[in-house]
């Protein structure tokens, strides 16, 4: 789609929330960009949302006052919407359809891309590949980060997703010995979606205290805004994030909270469309829609950088059969699963390990990018802490004291495993995470740690021991 602007006049016919209906008298496309000028003479961003023979739906982005309908001007864009993008994009925070809101500059565009984005061909497509600290112990050691990966975050209301979306933005990195000894090759890209003006401004304060706005670009749109704005900005985001990875060469970590206000956002627009809803009202092609964004992370053949996505959804009812998470896990390549219980007992970040996944942890971990032992103590410390659960199922019935000695070894292994290894105070390292993996093994006999070799024992765990000793 590409041709000349053109303004319809005296043509709208109704305002119905966000939406405009004009009578159609010139041609137009599905996702045509529009701009929209009332009687205070301010533009309006908005696109084309539906189209039949006899009238044009708008969807705006942003707010209708002092829209009139006699008087208001549309002008049909002829392209679809696009962002201006160019280096100076980072450090910078844009509003969700990218217009800055720091009181800086518009963006020196090097060029404008179409923030519906375009799909990577299957074959050009490499499989993720190299670790992606966090700085979280859960994620790094158990549920390892790859390049080129999506990997979401299931959370819960009340329960601290924010505060580790910001952990994230100030502490995920490559690993030192990576290509990244300077850190010019890493950018984060994070779009707050539907968030509260306290928590935008919390977002903020955090990419400035942390010194890393030198590589961060903040997206933010606000629950006040528009649910139409709401379904651009992570599309906007992922287009600056493409930018900066497959132009600039960076490694791109995009963090997206929160999907579920994204989601709720479809429906409402999607109602307002008058499309039939499908199951719990959301539309019917929702799986579609989430897969048009996550699928955009990925690295692309001969190019040096990549995108890798971190969403994060709050689950209605802590419910993972829920829609919402339910579909973004068919599309992503696991997933990060936090407690309610772990985070009533004060233990900080609550990451629930025994449903936590990440599909592509073989390829990003071992000999070649992170420790040759890594993925032997990461199986060993998931199935001593599987075992652990078992042995507390078990002590609630019988007791404690009706318990075996090794079961009780069991018991001790898992509450210091959550109190130690999961929880933590600060970012650590991979190696500091690792330390602290072994530290807790210690606590078990050396006959039951079945999944590390004998090397591995007498390099990091120790020689023969006593049963709960």
């Amino acid at each position: 789609m590409s041709r000349l602007p053109v303004v319809l006049s005296g043509g709208l016919a109704r305002i119905d929330g966000p939406l405009l209906f004009l009578r159609r008298t010139a041609a137009a496309g599905y996702n045509e960009a529009v701009e929209v000028v009332g009687d205070d003479g301010r533009t309006r961003l908005g696109r084309v949302a539906a189209v039949d023979e006899e009238r044009i739906v708008v969807e705006l982005l942003e707010s209708t006052t002092n829209l009139a309908l006699a008087t208001t001007r549309v002008r049909l864009m002829g392209e679809p919407l696009k962002l201006a993008v160019g280096p100076g994009m980072v450090g910078r925070t844009f509003n969700g359809v990218g217009k800055p809101i720091d009181g800086g500059p518009p963006v020196a565009a090097v060029e404008a891309r179409r923030v519906d984005g375009l799909a990577i061909k299957p074959v050009a497509r490499v499989a993720p590949s190299e670790f992606i600290e966090t700085g979280i112990t859960a994620i790094d050691l158990l549920d390892s980060l790859v390049r080129g990966q999506k990997l979401p975050i299931f959370s819960g209301g009340g329960l601290p997703h924010d505060r580790i979306a910001i952990d994230l933005l100030r502490h995920a990195r490559l690993p030192a010995a990576g290509d990244d000894r300077e850190g010019e090759g890493f950018a984060v890209c994070f779009a707050g979606i539907g968030i509260p003006h306290a928590t935008a401004e919390r977002f903020r304060r955090a990419m400035e205290a942390s010194g890393g706005a030198a590589r961060t670009t903040l997206f933010l749109n606000l629950a006040s805004d528009p649910p139409a704005q709401r379904l651009l900005a992570p599309r906007v985001a992922l287009t600056a994030a493409e930018y900066l990875a497959f132009t600039e060469h960076r490694h791109v970590l995009v963090i997206l909270t929160d999907m579920t206000n994204y989601c709720e956002a479809l429906r409402e627009v999607s109602a307002g469309h008058g499309e039939i809803p499908a199951r719990k009202g959301y539309p019917g092609y929702l799986y579609s829609d989430l897969a048009s964004l996550y699928e955009r992370a990925g690295r692309i053949r001969g190019v040096a950088g990549s995108i890798t996505q971190l969403p994060i959804l709050t689950m209605p009812g802590d419910d993972m059969s829920h829609p919402i998470p339910d579909l973004t896990g068919y599309i992503t390549e696991g997933q990060i699963v936090l407690d309610r219980d772990l985070a009533r007992r004060g233990l900080y970040p609550p990451v629930k390990v025994l449903p936590s996944l990440s599909r592509l942890m073989k390829d990003g971990t071992g000999d070649s990018f992170t420790h040759p032992d890594h993925p032997a103590l990461a199986t060993q410390l998931y199935a001593s802490y599987a075992r652990a659960v078992q042995a507390r199922v078990l002590a609630s019935v019988v007791g404690e004291e009706g318990v075996s000695e090794v079961d009780r070894a069991y018991l001790r292994f898992g509450d210091h495993f959550e109190r130690e290894v999961v929880a933590q105070e600060g970012p650590r390292t991979l190696a500091e995470s690792m330390t602290a993996g072994w530290a807790a093994l210690r606590l078990l006999p050396r006959e039951e740690l079945h999944r590390l070799s004998g090397e591995q024992i007498a390099a990091h765990v120790g020689g023969d021991r006593e049963v709960g000793k």
